[in-house]
């Protein structure tokens, strides 16, 4: 990812920075067993103030840092005494340090307004953290959420190219000036082309993402903004490494005349004609299909899901673009060798979004067809964000009372983790793991994936 050249210019542009910014110390959350952290004594709470006399702003600050074999820390212990440890190590070797945080300087928020901003659509009252827009380039760059490059600084640009902030996933919707500045709400956001541009003198790359919002840039718009990005997309060093085309989604808290149209079957089958038919051309003239539609309008337009080998190598599978093909995949791997039968008999249930549970009947009836075995799907809407057909991801707490009260559940509910804030047992609505559990009378168990489903089903 990153060669000793460019590390030496960002770290001497980071030393730069540090001395006008003063960004909270880095909190220690856990330490890998075994590793230099260890060794050295760190704690959970220890704060990381300094690295080689540099404040890290985040974690990929952080990652620079530590690249250097001679390391001076500087480190604050939840006492409050100062501790300064000197080393040496292998420039690949990690600390083994977990952080509380991955940014120290705080959350870059978005300046857009976009009408189908999904945070704009929630209804008040819940954890903080559900109303922060993010809109940060760090972010997107560590795990893949997307930005619409707004709300940048000369010293952002400047911090990615010298870090080689690549690839960094954006949120396009449409290339015509007029049109994404329309969209956003904000006249920066018309300086798209130009920013792609930037990104190919540099030989920086994205991952792009137009969210359809019907009557506003589908149609003839979409055509465009797909085949502006492709022309971006040719030659050895591709700047755009792939598209991914979603549906607006709309919520009963939506904002009253936002003038936003939700995707019927109709248009889910207009999208689909048209996109494919450019993924005829991409794939001539790129060699990819270029760009892909999220699982959501197969399933909208009850159509089949493209074949797997569609996807090619799924560079958007976390943002809904094959992930039911590459889980019912992994399903088929997990049941390949399944027993004829268990030993003591067993009814168990497994829960999903309405809208994703027809392409999964198939893998639950495989697991059925052990002796012994009962497995019910539950397809649900959802009650709270006016959804009736909702993906599993958006499935709340209230959602799963009332979709599973009075149902026979078995001796265990399967919740695919996707529901649960990453790292917590709690729901989009706020309400915990804990509280279903107590109210559904039921032992829940959370499922990571096919595997994890499959285990849960057949042990005893």
């Amino acid at each position: 990812m990153w060669n000793k050249s460019s590390v030496d210019v960002a770290v001497s542009e980071l030393k730069k920075e540090s001395t006008a910014s003063f960004p909270k110390p880095a909190v220690v959350k856990s330490i890998a067993p075994g590793s230099i952290g260890e060794e050295l004594g760190f704690e959970p709470g220890d704060q990381l103030l300094k690295i080689n006399g540099v404040r890290p702003r985040d974690l990929i600050d952080y990652r620079f840092l530590t690249v250097e074999e001679e390391l001076h820390l500087e480190i604050m212990d939840s006492a409050g005494t100062i501790h300064y440890v000197d080393l040496e190590k292998e420039a690949d070797d990690s600390l083994g340090l977990t952080f509380t945080e991955a940014l120290f300087d705080g959350l870059r928020q978005c300046n857009n307004q976009c009408p189908f901003c999904f945070i704009d659509q929630q209804p008040p009252g819940h954890r903080d953290s559900l109303y922060l827009k993010d809109d940060d380039y760090r972010l997107s760059f560590l795990y893949g959420s997307y930005l619409t490059l707004t709300n940048l600084k000369d010293s952002d640009w400047k911090r990615i190219e010298s870090q080689r902030l690549s690839p960094l996933y954006v949120s396009v919707h449409a290339t015509q000036p007029e049109l994404r500045a329309q969209l956003l709400h904000n006249s920066r956001a018309g300086l798209l082309m130009q920013q792609l541009d930037w990104f190919a003198q540099r030989n920086l790359q994205i991952h792009a993402q137009v969210v359809i919002c019907p009557g506003l840039n589908d149609g003839k718009a979409l055509d465009n903004t797909l085949q502006d990005l492709a022309i971006h997309a040719k030659g050895d060093w591709p700047v755009v490494l792939s598209t991914a085309i979603v549906p607006v989604g709309l919520t009963r808290f939506r904002p009253q005349n936002d003038g936003l149209i939700p995707i019927d079957t109709k248009c889910a089958r207009q999208v689909i004609a048209q996109v494919e038919l450019l993924q005829k051309k991409f794939k001539k003239t790129i060699g990819s299909n270029f760009a892909w539609l999220s699982d959501e309008w197969y399933l909208i337009a009850q159509k089949p899901l493209p074949a797997r080998s569609a996807y090619e190598d799924l560079p958007q599978q976390e943002n809904g673009v094959g992930s039911i093909r590459a889980f019912l995949e992994n399903m088929d791997i997990a049941t390949a060798n399944l027993p004829s039968k268990i030993q003591k008999p067993k009814k168990c249930s497994w829960v999903v979004g309405r809208l994703v549970e027809k392409a999964l009947i198939a893998a639950s009836n495989k697991l059925n067809e052990v002796e012994g075995l009962t497995l019910h799907i539950f397809g649900l809407p959802s009650a709270y964000w006016g959804q009736d057909q909702v993906v599993t991801g958006l499935l709340t707490g209230a959602d799963l009372i009332e979709g599973l009260k009075n149902k026979d559940l078995g001796e265990q509910l399967l919740l695919p983790s996707v529901m649960l804030k990453h790292g917590e047992d709690v729901f989009l609505d706020d309400m915990s793991l804990k509280e279903l559990c107590e109210t559904l009378q039921v032992p829940i168990r959370i499922v990571h994936g096919a595997d994890d489903i499959v285990a849960a089903a057949i042990e005893d």
